[in-house]
């Protein structure tokens, strides 16, 4: 860079920067804060209702209703304004699961540790019937997916290095005593392998509950997690903290092999065994949940049961040790397995329009202007839901509650949304921003108006860093709020410019051009242990780390909020793209199931950006928008 070219860029730096050093006594501020959530925190209190009392919160299930309702009475309660629900198009059924039984009756007597699929349909009243494993021919692993959103820091699983697996699967200094076992490659699997293997478990399958699949080994683990990561993790500016969703301009999309597979693909086999199981008069599927010590991870919506291609079965997942007694029974011993099962599960279909809860202080003299934070209200099935993410949703409403108690002024409005339907695809926060700001292609009023939208959704740890949709010079702002927590941990705010969805709700702002703040926070277990599991419960809370995201939730709504200049936005000439349009997905035509009408912002088909620099040039929000992007012309040239 040159030295004229740096000085053009201090100065425009300068020039949209917002006034956050001029929010009043935010020092003093930051004292209050932390004294009033030490002496009054509603904090536990407001996870335990939502999770003891009305946990878990699936999507368009009663459950859910129930803990939104109580949401807007408690939000009335406290002084906020405008509390209400905004409804969305699910445009699938409610569902939701009342009772479950599941017991060894014969060779031994064994209560079992399942849960229920979501969505599954019920059992109509107690059956038991004799095991009967299925194990069908499977085609070769499938070429890796990338994922979607590529967030830098924070972000669920991630993948580890070779260099990091090599200790947790080392049982000690020694190498093992056994060379490992040699994996069976499979083959492509054919239509007539397939359908001999069906012929010779036919006669088997009346009545029968069945096991789908081998057990599964769990490979030990000797060196667990550490709750916290080390702290030069996070002290590296380009290191972990950069938040949910910090990938860069072309980061993320979904990964496709554009190579058609050779033979049946496993989605092909399982849809053509369930038709299979179904018409020849089984009870029951039930799948191991892979996982040791009892975790059972459920995050299948199971087609909404909707599909007539891929019908359900009445479905469950059951714990790692519990499938293996039964299969190494049947399959060692021959010696056959009695079950006896009870599933109970109810369809709703006036769950098919799902609301967002949202709440509001409003401010003085920008009170047109909005400053938002929040979290997804909705769960999984498996547990109650407390660290995905009642968490998040205590910590956004704590915030707010404290700046209401304290009655301390605020220019701009505060607003707090708790989304649904994000585990199911960000479907809640899509849809409320495409009602409000639409995207910077095509900004409605609003979009000019929203300052920023704060999201913690990583588990039950503080914020050690985050990430902004922006120039630096937004990251910069909200790192001049956060740095008050320096005595907590906090370290670094970096801006990100990747536009995809993906993760959490945070990224469906920044999908629309606006700038979505993410929280990377330490893992707790999280991805380990909690995350959409039978473990994910008001236990797994810790509570000093979510009463201090609270407090830092609290200062920078309130910094943001009496600061003189909005957040500055990528001017509209450096504004990077949306995600290209891609094949299948949401709203994909020609298929007999129902879709969710909600999809994020993508670009026009036939359009290929141009570059766009990295970082992006700051601009205040009315030079952000519009931005178009032209489409090439059948010659190639630009129209």
């Amino acid at each position: 860079m040159t030295r004229r070219s740096a000085f053009i860029l201090t100065a425009l730096s300068l020039a949209v920067l917002p006034a956050i050093a001029q929010a009043p006594g935010l020092a003093g501020i930051n004292a209050q804060l932390r004294q009033q959530e030490t002496k009054d925190s509603q904090l536990m209190w407001w996870v335990h209702e939502v999770t003891d009392v009305y946990g878990p919160r699936v999507t368009g299930s009663p459950g859910l209703r129930a803990a939104q309702d109580f949401a807007v009475g408690q939000m009335v309660k406290w002084g906020f304004s405008n509390v209400h629900l905004e409804g969305w198009n699910f445009n699938h059924p409610g569902w939701q699961n009342w009772e479950l039984e599941a017991n060894t009756v014969s060779p031994f007597q064994q209560p079992l540790n399942v849960r229920a699929i979501a969505w599954t349909p019920g059992t109509n009243g107690p059956v038991q019937g004799p095991v009967l494993i299925v194990e069908p021919p499977q085609p070769p692993p499938a070429p890796g997916r990338g994922g979607r959103g590529g967030g830098g820091g924070g972000g669920r699983g991630g993948g580890l290095t070779p260099e990091q697996l090599a200790p947790i699967q080392n049982p000690g200094t020694a190498a093992p005593p056994m060379p490992a076992v040699q994996k069976v490659e499979n083959k492509p699997v054919t239509q007539a392998d397939l359908d001999t293997y069906l012929a010779s478990i036919k006669d088997k399958v009346h009545g029968a509950i069945i096991l789908y699949g081998p057990h599964i080994q769990t490979e030990e683990n000797f060196v667990p997690a550490p709750l916290r990561r080390p702290e030069d993790s996070w002290s590296q500016p380009a290191g972990r903290g950069g938040g949910r969703g910090a990938g860069g301009p072309n980061a993320g999309g979904r990964g496709a092999n554009d190579t058609p597979p050779e033979g049946l693909t496993a989605a092909a086999i399982t849809g053509q065994v369930s038709k299979f199981l179904i018409a020849n008069g089984a009870l029951a599927k039930i799948t191991d949940a892979g996982r040791a010590y009892g975790v059972i991870a459920q995050q299948s919506s199971a087609g909404y049961n909707e599909n007539p291609d891929n019908p359900n079965l009445p479905s469950l997942l059951m714990g790692n040790e519990d499938y293996g007694r039964i299969y190494r029974t049947a399959t060692i011993d021959h010696i056959p397995v009695i079950l006896r099962l009870n599933i109970r599960s109810e369809f709703y279909p006036s769950g098919s329009t799902v609301y967002n809860v949202v709440g509001e202080l409003p401010g003085t003299d920008k009170a047109d202007e909005v400053v938002m934070n929040g979290g997804h209200f909705d769960s999984w099935n498996p547990a109650t839901g407390a660290t995905d993410n009642a968490a998040g949703g205590a910590v956004a409403v704590e915030a707010l509650r404290l700046i209401q108690v304290l009655k301390l002024p605020h220019r701009r409005t505060l607003r707090v949304a708790l989304w649904s339907g994000e585990e199911e695809g960000l479907y809640g926060s899509i849809a409320y921003v495409a009602q409000h700001f639409g995207s910077a292609e095509s900004p409605k009023p609003e979009w000019f108006k929203l300052d920023a939208y704060l999201n913690l959704d990583d588990g039950t740890g503080k914020p050690r860093g985050a990430s902004v949709f922006g120039p630096p010079q937004a990251a910069a702002a909200v790192q001049a709020a956060m740095d008050n927590f320096k005595d907590w941990g906090f370290y670094h705010v970096n801006p990100t410019l990747g536009r995809q969805t993906g993760g959490t709700d945070s990224t469906s702002f920044n999908n629309a051009g606006l700038p979505g703040v993410g929280y990377s926070q330490d893992p707790f277990d999280y991805n380990t242990y909690t995350h959409h599991t039978n473990f994910d419960t008001y236990e797994r809370i810790y509570e000093p780390d979510m009463r201090e995201a609270a407090v830092e939730e609290a200062l920078t709504l309130y910094a943001l909020a009496n600061a003189d200049q909005m957040l500055p936005r990528c001017s509209a000439a450096t504004m990077p793209p949306p995600p290209a349009p891609r094949g299948g997905g949401r709203g994909r035509g020609g298929s007999p199931v129902p879709v969710t009408p909600v999809a994020e912002f993508m670009l026009p088909p036939g359009v290929t950006p141009p570059d766009r620099p990295n970082p992006c040039t700051a601009a205040a929000p009315q030079q952000a928008a519009p931005v178009s992007w032209p489409a090439a012309a059948a010659s190639g040239k630009q129209p």
